[in-house]
């Protein structure tokens, strides 16, 4: 669908209701397989009478379709096109009969069969636009209505939908019929259904019914008291902050298998991605505050998006920043997580900063002109990015402002649409500041600004000049105004006090701090201080010169933050060497307070060597990072999370005979740190790290999944199989790749993890040609999800070279490729330019 055809419909229409049956039993009360039967039921207005329109089917049969009636002729249906509908009334009743099929990749209603217990587990997932997929409808945001859910399903079976279930009826000896309440006006990407031998935990808060499911054989793992704490917690805090209370009588929260995504936000029936966020082992804290932000952005959706939504998918940014940015408040505010700023920062949007930088990067708010735009803008530009400039925003109002506006907003616009200038509208009357000029330079460009300090000090220890000079790239020259803090750091035997933090309206190429004129130097000036910009930063020399050994010593993680950020964008803008950027880590991050800082940086640092080092250094800085791993692990503190975040650094880092000597006796149950529990997580770690060194055979393989037979063993064995480095096996996986028939989306998914890896970058080179041959195909005939992850994940990201860009341009030279597509072969090709430009500075520096 066009965005034309979806405003030409929506002026026309108004959808009154919905009413939907689905059968998903095989007429004897058994699970349907293949396809299920779904009866719609759809009464609207049309403004025009005697207009013509469609109605999005994506049935595998439609077995009769009846308008005010009248038989419609199905001569010219196709599960793409729809069903047409001609000569339609002033009201109208549409009733559709067909059958759907099952999904197995993750759009539509997705069928899993549990490989403990072997029961099936149905869920819906309709974003972007796979309602379609399940029933026939109208297929787009600005066309709510109410929705009336029934569904036919075997006796012992669970079904869990947006609303309440009013009443149950036997539907025979060996089904049920469940009939639920209707829903509030609502669009179609938001209701949910979903349906298995869930179990199910219940609890309540402040009047409102909570509920918490998984598979059967997860329950010893859904951790419901903490699940329901954060979502408790969540409540408190929007409540009281947005002044509107959650309006459905029930929250249901789905922990489900196969899921694409982190989560979706269907009102009053959120599902999760298990395979994320139900532990079934030992986890740190980083993982918990993960999971706590899904939770609580999901919960933020609730308001921005269900209750109030985007005309149409322009404003996905909006939707995504807003919960992205409000999540990490709440988290913030009201959880334990209190330096979820931190990582914000330091996880969300570094991802934001790398969108921008590609070849693909576009402004926050750009045109979507048709769907297949929409699928690759759920992106770090979307998400972190606009949430950074939301953050921004809360600075220039202020938050009371802010809030104010926001409650305004959700009380104007409630069960209806919206979009950005009706917001803006709001936080103009709140905050009495015009705000359009700031929507244009940061919503409406695109790429990031650099903020970098030029700094003169005196013979006396002052400085005479601080200038902040503002940097664009070439491509994308705007100069924004940044509100920023300057924080000026001290030296105090190991630590770094912050003496004292100047706000700067920074604008154009170069601003005057001229309150630090005639003030003492400090041993650290560092611009952004707080994090309240989106920017990449840069130190001067001096401070750079202090960080190095004092980095630690900064008390705000925030602080550390901005400082292993500034060092990261250096290294990946090839201004820093990795070998020196590994070697920053190596001397810091031991002494690193921040669970979360940690973890990341320690990945980053494994990234700078796979993809930036020069590769003849590569060995000796696996070592570094190997024995770096090895010390603080044995310093750790018995059975801690730093314990076990040291240990997978190592697994990591782990190339040579003596460290892979080590992981073979922590997988045989010798040698291990003391507390350091080799649990079912962990001993798959450690057997792929083997199987990608060519230490672990198949038949160890096959025995640790026979010790563990469930989805999360199937996902973890395949990738430990995909990773054994022989030519044989890599032409096996490719071949089950690269099949007609496809593959499962978690198989798809875990292939692809295993099939490429920086310890078989020779192994792997003969797929980069292979990749382009059959890329376009693969595109064509899969769904958009496993489409995506194969352009993502399949390119030869290692093949650092030349010949890979050439390769890449060729293919890009040809006519005809998908829009979407092409984007996402362009971006792994900026990835291999980058890596070019940073493993030449790295080899200079050596």
């Amino acid at each position: 669908m066009t965005q034309v055809e979806a405003a030409d419909r929506a002026r026309l229409l108004e959808v009154t209701g919905y009413d939907i049956t689905l059968d998903v039993t095989d007429g004897h009360g058994n699970p349907g397989d293949g396809t299920f039967r779904s009866t719609t039921v759809v009464t609207f207005t049309c403004a025009e009478p005697g207009s013509d329109t469609f109605i999005e089917t994506a049935a595998a049969t439609v077995r009769s379709a009846t308008l005010n009636g009248r038989e419609l002729n199905l001569g010219g249906f196709s599960p793409e096109k729809g069903l047409a509908l001609t000569g339609l009334e002033a009201d109208n009743r549409l009733v559709v009969e067909a059958d759907f099929a099952y999904s197995a990749s993750g759009q539509g209603l997705q069928r899993s069969v549990d490989p403990v217990d072997k029961e099936i587990y149905l869920y819906s997932q309709f974003e972007t636009a796979d309602a379609q997929r399940v029933f026939a409808c109208f297929d787009q945001p600005d066309l709510k209505s109410v929705f009336t859910w029934h569904a036919t399903v075997p006796k012992h079976w669970k079904v869990v939908s947006n609303m309440p279930a009013e009443r149950t009826e036997p539907a025979g000896p060996a089904a049920k019929t469940v009939h639920f309440a209707t829903t509030p006006r609502m669009s179609t990407y938001i209701g949910a259904i979903c349906a298995g031998p869930y179990h199910e935990v219940r609890d309540e808060h402040d009047g409102i019914s909570l509920g918490a499911f998984c598979r059967a054989s997860m329950a010893p793992y859904l951790d419901s008291g903490d699940l329901f704490l954060i979502t408790k917690q969540g409540f408190d805090f929007f409540h009281e902050q947005f002044g509107v209370r959650y309006p459905l009588p029930k929250y249901d929260q789905l922990w489900v298998p196969d899921f694409n995504a982190g989560a979706m936000e269907n009102f009053g029936c959120v599902t999760h991605a298990e395979a994320h966020y139900l532990f079934r082992s030992q986890v740190t804290d980083f993982e918990y505050e993960q999971r706590a932000n899904t939770i609580l952005h999901e919960l933020a959706h609730m308001w921005f998006g269900d209750l109030v939504t985007m005309r149409w998918w322009n404003d996905l940014w909006l939707n995504e920043s807003f919960a992205e940015w409000a999540s990490h408040w709440c988290n913030s505010e009201a959880t334990r997580f209190t330096d979820a700023w931190t990582t914000f920062l330091s996880v969300r949007k570094s991802w934001g900063y790398r969108q921008d930088q590609l070849s693909s990067t576009h402004p926050i708010y750009c045109e979507m002109p048709d769907l297949e735009a929409v699928e690759v803008n759920f992106d770090g530009i979307t998400y972190a990015k606009g949430a950074g400039v939301i953050k921004q925003l809360v600075a220039y109002v202020g938050l009371e402002s802010f809030v104010t506006g926001l409650r305004a907003y959700f009380q104007r616009h409630a069960w209806g649409n919206a979009t950005f200038d009706d917001l803006l509208v709001e936080l103009e009357v709140a905050s009495g500041r015009e705000l359009r000029k700031f929507a244009a330079q940061w919503l409406e460009t695109a790429q990031v600004n650099t903020l970098r300090p030029l700094v003169e000090i005196g013979p006396d220890g002052t400085y005479t000049s601080v200038v902040v000079q503002q940097e664009a790239p070439a491509d994308y020259p705007t100069l924004r105004t940044h509100r920023i803090g300057i924080g000026l750091y001290d030296l105090d035997g190991d630590r770094l006090v912050r003496r004292d933090l100047i706000e700067l309206d920074v604008t154009g190429e170069r601003t005057e701090a001229a309150a630090l004129t005639g003030v003492r130097a400090a041993d650290v000036l560092l611009l952004n201080d707080d994090d309240l910009s989106y920017t990449k930063l840069r130190l001067d020399e001096r401070s750079m010169a202090t960080v190095v050994n004092h980095i630690a010593g900064l008390e705000s993680s925030l602080s550390r933050a901005l400082v292993w950020n500034a060092a990261w964008d250096m290294l990946r803008d090839a201004e820093l060497a990795a070998r020196d950027y590994v070697t920053l880590v190596c001397a810091g991050l031991p002494r690193e307070t921040d669970i979360n800082l940690t973890t990341w940086t320690a990945r980053q640092a494994a990234s700078a060597i796979s993809q930036y080092a020069d590769p003849e250094w590569q060995p000796t800085g696996w070592a570094k990072l190997a024995e770096m791993a090895r010390t603080a692990l044995a310093s750790a503190e018995p059975g801690s999370g730093w314990q076990l975040s040291w240990a997978r650094s190592f697994i990591g880092a782990a190339r040579t005979p003596a460290e892979q000597a080590v992981l073979r006796g922590w997988l045989d149950g010798t040698g291990a740190p003391e507390g350091l529990v080799v649990d079912t997580e962990l001993r798959w770690q450690l057997l792929q790290s083997l199987s990608s060194l060519g230490a672990a055979t198949r038949e160890e393989i096959e025995d640790e999944l026979a010790a563990d037979r469930t989805a999360s063993g199937e996902r973890e064995a395949a990738i430990a199989r995909a990773l054994i480095p022989t030519a044989e096996n890599k032409a096996a996986v490719w071949a089950e790749l690269t099949d007609e028939a496809g593959v499962p989306n978690w198989l798809n998914r875990s292939l692809l993890s295993g099939f490429q890896s920086s310890k078989q970058v020779a192994l792997t080179a003969p797929y980069a040609a292979k990749f382009f041959d059959v890329v376009a195909d693969v595109w064509q005939r899969s769904d958009s999800e496993p489409a995506q992850e194969f352009v993502m994940l399949g390119y030869p990201v290692y093949q650092i070279s030349e010949e890979t860009i050439a390769l890449t341009d060729t293919w890009l030279a040809r006519d005809g490729q998908p829009a979407s597509l092409r984007r996402l072969v362009a971006e792994g090709r900026d990835g291999v330019v980058r890596a070019l430009k940073a493993r030449a500075k790295d080899r200079s520096a050596g």
